[in-house]
């Protein structure tokens, strides 16, 4: 999850569907907030977003390199107390684990956080064949935390013994999977697993797709969804519901997909990008909203307040 910078050399990007199959209306709370502001202080620029099952939100600064949490209840969010971040001027992405507790990265290091903001652990990545790593976005499954750097071609896991991650060492090197792709430019970013753990889908805005990884054998596909690109930035997996926030090569939004289910190939099914976005990165789903990040990172340092939509998730079909 990160911004898409001029530099970036992609391969070309197409045009995505412009007709759509529609859906139902959702079934959504309409007293909670429909914009949620991350912080009124210039220069935070919001990257990443995670929502717990009870609707605690934590969101990552770019800018700063802090966090912030708040409620889907209240639209106003206050700074997270979590310590050890003194250090480390950009977080990117955050999610948080079955038990509360709060991950983040950012530059080169991966932190857990309790609840209360007290430091669990921190873990730095050694670099990779391009250099120092700038670490992007995480997933955390059932026996390993897995990263992707937008700096190198590499996903980088730190396996969870008793509870506590592991060394943060590079996993897979993924550029055999296209290897005449210029290596700089893969620009690793958002990351999700199935349920089990057994299967990663890795954004490349680079090369403009979505990477299927099989972590048992390390198996590297190209996620085929009918397009000749499809580079998103964060997204989140649900079942075989994929939700992928674009900014580059297409019209700024959440971009919906339904998935085999081997997750392999799948068709878009919905695009949201008519509502209020201001660059956005990535995103978060709680009951039937979505929640998405306006970074404002086209034009650092943006202007205050920052801001979180929530939209309704189209999916989620009326009782």
């Amino acid at each position: 999850m990160r911004r898409v910078p001029a530099r970036t050399a992609c391969l070309a990007a197409a045009v995505l569907l412009t007709a759509l199959a529609g859906a139902p209306g959702p079934a959504v709370a309409r007293d909670l907030p429909d914009t949620y502001v991350v912080s009124r202080a210039p220069g935070v620029l919001p990257e990443g977003i995670a929502v717990t099952p009870d609707g605690t939100l934590y969101v990552s600064s770019d800018g700063t390199g802090a966090l912030y949490r708040g409620h889907i209840g209240h639209p106003e969010l206050r700074p997270f107390p979590a310590r050890g971040l003194e250090q480390r001027p950009s977080s990117l992405g955050v999610h948080t684990d079955r038990r509360g507790r709060v991950f983040s990265v950012g530059g080169a290091s991966l932190t857990v956080h309790d609840r209360h903001g007290r430091l669990l652990a921190t873990r730095t990545a050694g670099g990779g064949p391009l250099g120092g790593s700038d670490l992007n976005d995480l997933v955390v499954t059932k026996d390993a935390v897995y990263v992707t750097d937008w700096a190198n071609p590499v996903v980088y896991r730190a396996e969870i013994r008793g509870g506590t991650p592991g060394p943060l060492e590079p996993w897979l090197d993924i550029r055999a999977a296209f290897p005449r792709f210029p290596p700089q430019y893969w620009l690793l970013n958002g990351i999700v697993a199935n349920e089990a753990g057994t299967t990663l889908l890795v954004a490349s805005n680079g090369t403009e797709a979505v990477w299927r990884i099989d972590t048992a054998d390390k198996d590297v596909t190209r996620l085929d969804l009918g397009e000749q690109s499809f580079g998103p930035d964060g997204m989140v997996l649900r079942g075989r519901t994929l939700y992928a926030v674009l900014n580059h090569g297409a019209p700024h939004g959440v971009y919906i997909a339904r998935l085999d289910a081997e997750l392999r190939t799948g068709t878009v099914t919905h695009r949201l990008t008519g509502e209020p976005f201001d660059l956005p990165t990535t995103l978060a789903r709680h009951g039937c909203r979505l929640y998405v990040v306006n970074s404002q990172l086209d034009e650092p340092p943006g202007r205050p307040p920052y801001t979180v939509s929530a939209v309704d998730d189209p999916t989620c079909r009326t009782s």
